[in-house]
């Protein structure tokens, strides 16, 4: 029997998905792609004769019968995600009816597109003496969140920021940060991270809101937030000439 791939198409650049991934799709008989995400580019190198479907315009019960019918036609699925498919990919769902139908699958993780957001600006997200945690998250919408992860309560650790699916609602998104960030608080937003048409705002927690209507911003982007994109921080131990660890003595000692 052949198995199900989840494959992680990272964030738009088709040069971004994984050699992996790549070779999945193909020699894949059967591609599934979340084609509202997924750039098309990504899934031009599958072979002749694959069966093609968008699942942008299926539902659950949709997909899964194309997968699981697939399977028992001894074909190779290849279920293409947009960024990593751990990251609001909704994979559980469909790994669990696979589950109850007895067929094997494999996920191939991919580029986030909170990490090529802070690729697109050049930032780090952990500095020494500035943060050593990202936190990645969502505002509720029609999905909610738990209640304990508010984003104010998440604010309260004031570490770095990725907040995803949540630009439509940035003046929310503010004023929840304000309770616990500095209004001065560095704020980016990247929209379509490595597409071509990619477009990166730059502001603070005061004036954010403002420059992504008017940069008429309203859907696919990432707000990262945090004092990782300032200018102050500690250099890292590891590159320090005096530091000793397992393969390197330092010249201090």
């Amino acid at each position: 029997m052949e198995k199900v791939y989840f494959i992680g198409a990272g964030p738009g650049d088709p040069d971004l998905i994984t050699v992996k991934g790549k070779k999945i799709v193909e020699k894949a008989d059967i591609i599934i792609y979340a084609g509202s995400l997924v750039n098309k580019d990504i899934i031009a190198c599958h072979k002749d004769g694959a069966e093609i479907y968008n699942s942008a315009v299926m539902n659950l019960d949709e997909v899964m019968e194309v997968t699981v019918n697939g399977i028992k036609d001894n074909k190779t699925v290849a279920r293409v995600h947009t960024g990593d498919p751990s990251i609001y990919g909704a994979i559980r769902e469909q790994m669990d009816i696979l589950d109850e139908h007895g067929i094997e699958y494999e996920v191939i993780p991919g580029v986030s597109s909170f990490v090529a957001s802070a690729a697109a600006i050049k930032k780090e997200f952990t500095l020494p003496d500035v943060s050593q945690t990202v936190i990645c998250t969502r505002l509720e919408g029609r999905t909610p969140v738990p209640e304990g992860e508010s984003l104010e309560s998440l604010a309260s650790h004031k570490a770095s920021m990725a907040i995803f699916l949540s630009v439509q609602m940035i003046d929310s998104v503010v004023e929840r940060l304000s309770k616990y960030y500095e209004k001065e608080t560095p704020v980016a937003v990247i929209q379509k991270a490595t597409w071509p048409d990619q477009k990166i705002v730059n502001g603070t927690l005061e004036n954010i809101a403002e420059l992504v209507k008017k940069e008429n911003i309203t859907k696919t982007a990432q707000i990262l937030v945090g004092w990782f994109m300032g200018d102050k921080y500690s250099k890292s131990k590891l590159y320090d000439k005096s530091f000793t660890h397992e393969y390197r003595k330092g010249s201090g000692e």
